[in-house]
């Protein structure tokens, strides 16, 4: 049975009230959105561009990418906001025939923007549909079956896609080459994630001390996503246990409590490392055996697990497997 994460970084989207307070807390603007300044300079200039040409172009598909949790969903609904465009949100495994994508790209108006979540997850037969649309607004439809089967090509308004994955690797290459803008996200800083930790306690109006920030941005683990989490759980007990401020002494506490260590692993991290070499020792471990030691998916041990361990030098990647490394080993002999 897997160990409930403390420092879960899904979209919990079977949580409608998760959801709705993960939405009142996202920037809807460039001057809002913090960290990813690259990003945001090559976007907003080629937003600006379109908007001063004012010809009727739109802007250039756009690909987002990198670890979950980073601000991709996010980003979409800036560049939609940005544009003053509508935008219309679906995801990979919502769209399974060729006839959801046509249902979708048919009611779209022109430069409306379409965020694609998971589009690595898209179906070959609907990816092949999407190419046309995305190169040339068209949409070949085949009416009929056998002999008697005709192709009729409809005309789209012009529109720009945004995709988003955090497996670059699993998309066929010419979807790849359709986008026009294609960026990776990267983890933030330190000081970044205290900005967005300082940002969300005041949405949520809890104050809260500078160093107290600093303490919840060092367990994060460089991701808004987690950041907000916690930052609503640290709330929640100071609410109950202190009055209703957040200082170092409530925010010590309440991570003591959710059990999340120095640098933000949580006791499904140090759960996974632990097993690893209780069972193998120095061997490389396949993801389908940490899976089944764990009792997590192989893609939840690869998108959920993995990166972050990774970034910290905790486990390495080798031909025949994963392995705990010598950094990881020391920080499970102190936690």
């Amino acid at each position: 049975m897997g160990i409930e994460r403390v420092v879960d970084n899904t979209t919990h989207e079977e949580d409608t009230e998760e959801q709705i307070i993960e939405q009142s807390l996202r920037p809807i603007n460039f001057a809002e959105y913090i960290g990813q300044e690259r990003l945001k300079k090559n976007l907003k200039l080629a937003i600006d561009a379109v908007k001063k040409r004012d010809d009727g172009t739109t802007l250039d598909h756009v690909l987002l990418y990198g670890p979950p949790g980073l601000g991709k969903t996010t980003m979409a609904n800036v560049i939609a906001h940005e544009l003053g465009a509508n935008l219309k949100v679906t995801t990979g495994p919502a769209i399974e025939r060729a006839g959801d994508l046509a249902s979708i790209l048919t009611n779209l108006q022109e430069g409306d923007v379409l965020f694609i979540d998971e589009i690595h997850r898209l179906r070959r037969a609907v990816e092949e549909i999407l190419y046309s649309a995305m190169e040339d607004y068209k949409l070949d439809i085949v009416v009929g079956k056998g002999p008697a089967a005709n192709s009729i090509r409809l005309d789209l308004p012009h529109f720009t896609v945004i995709g988003a994955t955090t497996r670059t690797g699993s998309l066929a290459g010419p979807l790849r080459d359709r986008f026009g803008i294609t960026h990776r996200l990267e983890y933030y800083k330190e000081p970044e994630i205290k900005q967005i930790i300082k940002r969300t306690a005041g949405l949520l109006n809890t104050p809260i001390k500078e160093e107290a920030a600093e303490m919840l941005a060092t367990r994060s683990r460089l991701t808004p996503r987690i950041a907000n989490r916690i930052t609503k759980r640290v709330r929640d007990y100071a609410d109950v246990n202190g009055d209703g401020i957040i200082d170092s002494n409530i925010a010590t506490a309440a991570l003591k409590l959710m059990e999340i260590d120095e640098l933000g692993l949580d006791p499904a991290d140090r759960n996974m490392l632990k097993l690893m070499l209780e069972n193998y020792g120095d061997r490389p471990v396949g993801l389908t055996t940490i899976a089944a030691l764990t009792g997590d998916e192989v893609n939840t041990i690869e998108d959920y697990y993995e990166p972050f361990l990774i970034q910290l030098g905790f486990i390495e990647k080798t031909p025949r497997g994963r392995k705990v490394t010598l950094k990881g080993r020391e920080h499970l002999k102190h936690n």
